[in-house]
């Protein structure tokens, strides 16, 4: 009999646990979306070779296994399903894959307070790895209840901070469940969203200097601990950190900026070509939109409504993985495009002799001159660039640079 292995969940579009399980050896691992009154049915097959299981069923499954795992039922959530001879095993491996991610990220829960945002299964891991890794407090934050987030204040001293909540998490990207300014003893941050890759709560805790961690290295570690179980073999533990590096290659955004005219066009088409990745123009996206050149939209609505249209194209771009982005020459002019630019991406800024930089059909170029944009923005592009890309050479030499530079970078 062919057996299924996959992940149970309701809306299952963000997963990008299929890639893992395959690197993993299980390429037959599927996404298997069911609404609550299809559980029963489902897991009652006798052909479920082994199950991840996510949002909303963490608890649900519980009551449909025959043998739960000491650990999990202590937790009381359940992430990994097993059918043997004698029915259904489940276990936990999150709590495996949370305290995995903790230690890479030098994250340490001894004598602190910490405050988990939300009261799902992903929080129950989360409360009971913090306290066995011990923690001098653990506080539950819910919409309700004698701990909400109407009165955060009271948490003020609390040393990490666990968000648990699908709060920030794609399509939905730049929400964030906390400011963590409310937490000026704030030492760490652990956000088990993984896509986007900083989530507003991540951007804001890099802002502040706050060692934190997105949850893909727990999605990794936890994977290869259900793989054990399916399989009833032992992983190396490397894999963890060769499955995490492939990952984050194939699916951080290289992002291109610099002034009008400075080849981030042509060394974004050399990048796809050399990569093969896709290249997106966000100008020539806000063209197809407005339907008509850039130019006409600034004599016709000022620089204004253009910036705004370039922001909300911004946004939507940068959510996006695994691209090639290029960017307008002022794209800096406006700090929320940071966020939505570094959130799944290394950004790397090109840099091209002023007088060599053409001005036909920019705006700003002709009315204000090469020298005088470059003084308005040169600490803007500064701020935002992880690298800086010299661009006075080939456009070849150029786009093997920045490669080469992504390929030793883009875990950073």
């Amino acid at each position: 009999m062919e057996k299924i292995y996959g992940l149970l969940g309701r809306k299952l579009g963000h997963s990008w646990s299929a890639p893992i399980h395959a690197e993993l050896g299980c390429r037959d691992y599927r996404l298997i979306e069911l609404e609550p009154e299809e559980l029963g049915t489902f897991l009652a097959r006798a052909d479920i070779g082994g199950l991840n299981v996510t949002i909303p069923y963490k608890r649900e499954v519980m009551a449909y296994c025959d043998k739960i795992d000491e650990a999990a039922r202590a937790i009381g959530s359940v992430n990994t399903i097993v059918r043997r001879q004698d029915g259904l095993y489940a276990y936990n491996t999150d709590a495996a894959g949370f305290c995995f991610m903790a230690k890479r990220a030098g994250i340490s829960f001894a004598g602190k307070k910490v405050l988990v945002l939300g009261s799902g299964g992903a929080s129950l891991t989360a409360q009971a790895m913090a306290k066995k890794e011990g923690a001098r407090e653990v506080v539950v934050i819910s919409r309700r209840g004698e701990n909400n987030y109407g009165n955060l204040h009271l948490h003020a001293d609390a040393g990490i901070v666990v968000n648990a909540t699908p709060v920030g998490m794609f399509p939905h990207n730049g929400e964030a469940p906390v400011d963590l300014t409310a937490f000026p003893r704030c030492s760490g941050v652990l956000d088990l969203i993984y896509n986007p890759r900083r989530t507003a709560l991540l951007l804001q805790a890099e802002q502040l200097g706050i060692p934190c961690s997105d949850g893909l290295p727990m999605l990794v570690a936890q994977a290869t601990a259900a793989e054990e179980h399916f399989f009833e073999k032992t992983i190396p533990e490397r894999e963890n950190e060769r499955i995490l590096a492939k990952l984050r290659r194939e699916t951080t955004n290289i992002v291109l900026i610099g002034m009008p005219g400075s080849g981030k066009t042509t060394v974004g088409e050399a990048l796809a070509a050399l990569t093969g990745r896709e290249a997106i123009d966000v100008d020539q996206e806000i063209v197809r939109r407005a339907g008509r050149p850039i130019p006409e939209i600034f004599a016709s609505e000022g620089e204004g409504a253009f910036r705004k249209l370039e922001r909300q194209v911004t946004a939507e771009l940068g959510a996006l993985s695994g691209k090639v982005i290029l960017t307008g020459g002022g794209v800096v002019k406006d700090q929320r495009n940071y966020g939505s630019l570094h959130q799944n991406g290394r950004i790397y800024h090109l840099w091209r002799e002023l007088d060599i930089l053409p001005v036909e059909g920019r705006p700003l170029s002709q009315g204000r001159g090469a020298e005088a944009l470059w003084q308005e923005r040169k600490p803007l592009y500064e701020q935002f660039r992880d690298a800086l890309a010299d661009n006075n050479g080939t456009v070849e030499e150029t786009a093997t640079w920045i490669w080469r530079d992504f390929c030793a970078h883009f875990g950073a």
